[in-house]
C-alpha cells in the first residue's frame, strides 16, 4: 500500500530530524556532529515503535467511528461547533477577569465543547428532522402533514386481507405505516404449531408482501419500538400519537383502547357494513334458506356481501331459493342484520 509506505517514510524523516533537533539543542557547540549523529540514530531507533502506536491508535479510532452512526457524527459535530462558537464569544469577557481569567478560558472551551456535542447527540432526531424535514425513523416531520397521513396498521387488519383491495382502489391516501414490532408478532404466528394459526399467519406475509410489491400508496416498514411497552395494542396507540397517525384495525378492543386516548381508528369492519347496499323494510328479496334460527320456526339466510337476514317462519323452506319480505333492520356493532317473512305467507294474509 503506497500511502502506508509513505506514511512510514514521513514517521521515520520526523523522528531522525527530531532526535536532530534535540541533540542539537541539548549539546555543546564541540560535540555538535556526534550529537546530532546520535540524536538522529535515536529517532529512528524510535520510530517503528511509534509507528506501531500510532497504526494501532489509527485502527482504534476507524473501528470506533464504524460503529458510530452517521447521524450521530453528524449531530455531535454539528454540537461540537455550535458549542466551540459559544465559548469563542465568552472568552474576551472571561479574560479579563484577574488572575483566574486566562485558566477559566480552556474550561469554557472544553465546557462548552463537551456541552454542545452531548445536547446534539440527545435531540439529534430533531436536529434531523430540522435540516433533512425527515425523522432518524425515516418517517417526514408531520409538522406540515395533514393528521392521519400515516396509517399504521395492526397485525388483525393485515392478516383479514381485504386491507389489500381497499389500497387498490386508491380511496387511501397518506404512507401506510408497518411497525416491527406488529411484522414480529406476525413472523411469531407463521411460526406457530398451530396449523390455523401458522396458515393466517403465512397470509398476513403475503399479504404485506403484495401490497409493498404491487399497491400505489406508499408502505413504509417503521424499525421505531417501544421496550417499555409489552402489549402491541398500546406500542400502537403510543406510535400513533408520536406521528400523529390512525390506527387501521379490525380489532374491537384495540379500537376502544385507541379511542379512550384520543387515537383516530380507521375500521375496516366499520368500513365494510357503511359501503352495504341500504335494505329499507317492505323491499323484496330472493334469498335461499340454509341453516335454523336461535328461535323455533326461524330460517337463516345471507346476502352476498354477508348480511345475515333471519326470516320467521323460514325452517320450512330449508335449502330453498325463495322470496322474502323485509319487516325491519338491526344495526349492530356486529354489523347489520335483517329481519324479513316469506313473501308467500304475506300472500296468503
Amino acid at each position: 500500500m503506497i500511502w502506508e509506505k509513505l506514511f512510514s517514510f514521513v514517521t521515520f524523516t520526523l523522528c531522525a530530524f527530531g532526535g536532530y533537533n534535540l541533540a542539537h539543542a541539548s549539546f555543546g557547540h564541540p560535540y555538535l556532529g556526534i550529537s546530532a549523529a546520535i540524536g538522529a540514530l535515536f529517532g529512528l531507533a524510535i520510530a517503528p515503535f511509534l509507528l506501531r502506536l500510532l497504526k494501532a491508535t489509527a485502527k482504534a479510532i476507524d473501528g470506533y467511528l464504524q460503529r458510530i452512526p452517521l447521524s450521530d457524527f453528524v449531530a455531535g459535530a454539528i454540537g461540537l461547533i455550535v458549542g466551540l462558537v459559544i465559548a469563542a464569544l465568552l472568552a474576551p469577557a472571561i479574560r479579563l477577569l484577574p488572575f483566574v481569567g486566562r485558566y477559566l478560558v480552556l474550561f469554557l472551551y472544553l465546557g462548552s465543547s463537551y456541552l454542545g456535542t452531548l445536547v446534539a447527540l440527545r435531540k439529534r432526531e430533531d436536529l434531523g428532522s430540522l435540516i433533512s424535514g425527515k425523522k432518524q425513523d425515516g418517517t417526514r416531520s408531520n409538522r406540515n402533514l395533514p393528521r392521519g397521513y400515516y396509517k399504521i396498521l395492526d397485525t388483525s387488519v393485515i392478516i383479514d386481507g381485504r386491507i389489500a383491495d381497499l389500497c387498490q382502489t386508491g380511496f387511501l391516501e397518506g404512507v401506510l405505516v408497518i411497525p416491527a414490532f406488529v411484522l414480529d408478532e406476525l413472523r411469531k404466528i407463521a411460526d406457530s404449531p398451530d396449523l390455523l394459526k401458522r396458515n393466517r399467519g403465512r397470509r398476513g406475509l403475503d399479504i404485506l408482501n403484495k401490497i409493498q410489491r404491487d399497491m400505489p400508496i406508499p408502505v413504509q416498514v417503521l424499525e421505531r419500538d417501544f421496550q417499555e411497552q409489552l402489549d402491541v395494542d398500546n406500542k400502537l396507540v403510543k406510535l400513533a400519537k408520536l406521528l400523529d397517525g390512525k390506527v387501521f384495525t379490525n380489532d374491537y378492543n384495540l379500537n376502544k383502547v385507541a379511542e379512550i386516548h384520543g387515537v383516530a381508528v380507521l375500521n375496516i369492519n366499520e368500513l365494510a357494513n357503511a359501503i352495504k347496499p341500504m335494505v329499507l323494510p317492505g323491499e323484496e328479496l330472493a334469498v335461499q334458506v340454509i341453516k335454523d334460527g336461535k328461535e323455533p320456526g326461524q330460517g337463516v339466510a345471507y346476502l352476498e356481501d354477508g348480511t345475515m337476514i333471519v326470516v320467521d317462519g323460514g325452517r320450512r323452506f330449508m335449502g330453498q331459493r325463495i322470496e322474502v319480505l323485509v319487516t325491519s333492520v338491526l344495526q349492530t356493532a356486529a354489523g347489520r342484520m335483517i329481519f324479513a317473512k316469506p313473501k308467500l305467507m304475506e300472500k296468503a294474509l
